[in-house]
């Protein structure tokens, strides 16, 4: 064991000696924490002589409790398999089943997951009269989960809710929704940890049972946790307080699944004798990606102080590019990867591209599909395959083909319209024998036996595509899409719920909407047919062989954990990231500081290579909208980028446009006070107009006037009918020869005088 601690630096070896009473060992990025885990364990076996079953090591998810068991049977050997290595639900399942009768339950209770809660939902809305187009299922799961995590019953939750009437009926369905689940002897995944800290509450033989059990605790990603697991924790570990927590307050952004980061920054007011080691040298990443995180995450208050370094040297300086519009920014990240791949640089495999929200991929899926790039999502599904959009797009073939019965299907009863599979059945049975496709006999509805009560929401499904196939015909695709989006009441829905998968869901709803009206801009005939094709070449990317050599693409949060030699972190804009319900919310500071550790968490996954890029105009809901560079890259020292921006921008100040109330010289803070002002005050469509306000807007003199003619070049020729100023940029429109009239913008038109 002497030579394996000398395979250690002083900080992991003194927390692996370090085995008495409460450790803190605050771990950055990078910094070798499963190694100082696992060699603790071997240590307290092999030197202090604790029997293994005597030790537990708690962590997140299986794949990091497969990791460390397999690292612990290396280092320990015979007797290592002995370790309580598991996750927290699993632990907390262990323990159920050998003393769930201590709270009424049977130890073969069942668990349900989440078609399971949904199924049980619907019936508990039906029996208490809840119309769920108005209250959806989701929100009160959204609700109940989140009680859970703070230990909330449902009779301490109605309490809390009187006087209100919509928390009142939370607390209603909570109470039932409690009730149903043990008389099916039955927990859901936030029971487990609920009903084993109410376990050990209530039963001090078992309390005393497991605290013997467990001398030795570890806890991995103690920054993860939410108040029940802390409880859990803290209940399993008074009886020794041997307790070592492992995590980084600065990779603190699960927020939204309920993590506290306050368990791990008040962890020594909990334990004023916990002792507490820094981690802070680096294994990962060159110096001057360290300094960039370093630069970035300092600006957050609240925080355990603490500065990663390496001995890996200073490498290549972070490239920043700042692009006039998405589209371009895309295609500069494709041709970069393939650019690096045909040098042998780095391979597919080595490169990953990370984004805010899954919505952002749209752009850079199509630039890769266009560039012959494999590439596979993870954390998310492709961009064309997701819910949603699969939905809306089956609309839309159901527009372009009724006899696509497979689309027809799909969304028949999407969102819901009370038609249920035996009239689906019945309908196809009509079908077959009358030698006609699933929608025709939709037509007919009122002609099927058995169909008194569906026949009419049938009937009115059938409507909605007729006159949606009318305004298609007379308004075009994108009038056609926000139609379907209105009358369904898809969106609404949405919003509805109030869940951060609903606002995922919401995101990418608006980017699809960006697609179709760039396809419109960008086409001189648009076609729905032609644009279904498409959209299902650019899906097909599917198919590929995920054992081969692929870009990953995935969200900042799902790249927590891993690293790559080639990062590129994409639409770093203030509105994108931070996000503006972040930058607008009530509690704003706390809410910046989540998304500076999320900014963190992305820098830290480099090796080697760093690339920032930004967009000056991106796509909204169909609306071109201005931003500014985040704030997180302007925290970056400028020392260590490479950057296409101007020096004042680069050292924070700029050139405002001349205006009686602006300073001639300001901070780029008092441009996103006003910005944040702007967007409270404003809605979207008004957006392009305020965005003179926000600071130097780059906005070129236009070399063409009114009448002029012009050249675009998919468009061809035609004449200038109208330009408007709209602050940072100029709002043009032409009427072509031969596509009509269209409006652009003109840094993204580029529209030449001839």
């Amino acid at each position: 064991m002497s030579k394996t601690l000398d395979l250690l630096n002083e900080q992991q070896k003194d927390g692996v000696l370090t085995t008495e009473g409460p450790v803190l060992i605050l771990a950055g990025a990078g910094s070798g924490k499963t190694r100082v885990l696992t060699h603790r364990v071997a240590y307290l076996i092999d030197e202090k002589g604790v029997a293994p079953y005597q030790i537990m090591a708690i962590t997140f998810t299986n794949k990091a409790a497969k990791e460390m068991r397999e690292r612990i049977d290396k280092l320990v050997g015979f007797g290592g398999e002995a370790v309580w290595v598991a996750t927290f639900h699993s632990s907390c399942v262990r323990i159920l089943r050998r003393f769930a009768d201590r709270i009424g339950y049977d130890g073969r209770f069942t668990i349900y997951d989440g078609d399971d809660q949904k199924s049980l939902m619907k019936d508990i809305c039906k029996r208490l009269e809840i119309d769920t187009k108005i209250h959806r299922e989701r929100s009160f799961l959204s609700v109940i989960s989140h009680a859970k995590e703070n230990l909330i019953e449902p009779e301490e939750f109605l309490r809390e809710a009187e006087g209100d009437f919509n928390r009142t009926r939370q607390g209603q369905v909570y109470r039932e929704y409690q009730a149903r689940l043990m008389a099916n002897n039955a927990l859901d995944f936030d029971d487990l940890i609920m009903k084993t800290v109410e376990l050990l509450r209530r039963d001090s033989e078992v309390r005393d049972y497991c605290q013997r059990r467990f001398r030795y605790i570890m806890i991995d990603e103690y920054q993860d946790t939410n108040t029940a697991q802390f409880e859990l924790v803290r209940l399993l570990a008074d009886g020794y307080r041997n307790l070592c927590v492992v995590g980084d307050d600065d990779q603190s952004i699960y927020k939204f699944r309920g993590a506290n980061i306050y368990n791990i920054l008040h962890f020594e007011e909990h334990y004023p004798d916990a002792k507490v080691i820094k981690l802070e040298q680096n294994y990962r990443s060159t110096q001057n990606i360290l300094r960039a995180a370093n630069g970035v995450i300092s600006n957050n208050t609240g925080r355990k102080a603490k500065s990663l370094w390496t001995d890996l040297g200073d490498g290549e300086k972070i490239l920043l590019r700042q692009f006039d519009s998405a589209y371009e920014e895309a295609a500069f990240v494709a041709t970069s990867i393939a650019s690096m791949a045909n040098r042998r640089e780095y391979s597919y495999r080595d490169c990953a591209i990370l984004y805010r929200t899954n919505a952002q991929s749209r752009l850079l899926e199509e630039k890769l599909v266009a560039d012959n790039i494999p590439y596979k999502i993870f954390g998310g599904v492709n961009f064309y395959a997701r819910r949603e959009i699969k939905d809306l797009l089956s609309y839309l073939k159901v527009i372009d083909n009724a006899q696509d019965d497979l689309a027809v299907r799909r969304v028949l009863n999407v969102p819901r319209r009370g038609i249920g599979a035996t009239s689906m059945d019945r309908v196809q049975a009509y079908a077959n024998s009358s030698g006609i496709d699933f929608y025709q006999a939709l037509t007919k509805a009122n002609q099927i036996q058995g169909m008194t009560r569906a026949a009419a929401k049938i009937l009115a499904f059938v409507a909605l595509i007729e006159r949606s196939r009318q305004v298609l015909a007379q308004e075009g695709i994108s009038k056609c899409l926000l139609y379907i989006i209105d009358q369904t009441g898809y969106a609404d829905g949405l919003k509805a719920e109030g869940t951060d998968e609903a606002r995922a869901r919401i995101e990418n709803i608006d980017e699809l909407i960006n697609k179709v009206i760039l396809y419109e801009q960008e086409t001189e005939k648009p076609d729905l047919n032609d644009f279904l094709e498409q959209v299902s070449l650019v899906a097909d990317i599917d198919n590929l062989d995920e054992s081969a050599d692929y870009v990953t693409l995935m969200t900042l949060h799902s790249a927590k954990g891993l690293e790559f030699s080639n990062v590129y972190l994409v639409g770093m804009e203030d509105g994108l990231f931070p996000s503006y319900m972040s930058i607008t919310a009530e509690n704003a500071d706390e809410e910046i500081e989540e998304e500076r550790r999320l900014a963190y968490v992305g820098i830290t996954r480099a090796r080697e290579h760093l690339i920032l890029t930004a967009a000056r105009m991106r796509m909204v809901r169909g609306q071109m909208q201005y931003a500014s560079l985040s704030r997180f890259v302007e925290e970056i020292p400028s020392e260590v980028i490479d950057g296409n921006l101007p020096a004042e921008i680069m050292t924070g100040n700029f050139l405002w446009e001349d205006d009686e109330k602006s300073p001639r010289y300001g901070s780029r803070a008092y441009a996103r006070k006003n910005a944040a002002e702007v967007h409270r005050t404003s809605s979207a469509q008004k957006y392009a107009a305020a965005a003179k306000n926000f600071g130097d807007s780059g906005k070129k003199p236009l070399d063409y006037q009114l009448g002029d003619r012009v050249l675009h070049v998919k468009f061809g020729e035609g004449q200038v009918t109208s330009i408007v100023d709209g602050g940072r940029d100029y709002e043009v429109t032409v009427d072509f020869d031969r596509v009509g009239i269209k409006k652009m913008f003109a840094a993204f038109a580029k529209l030449r005088k001839i």
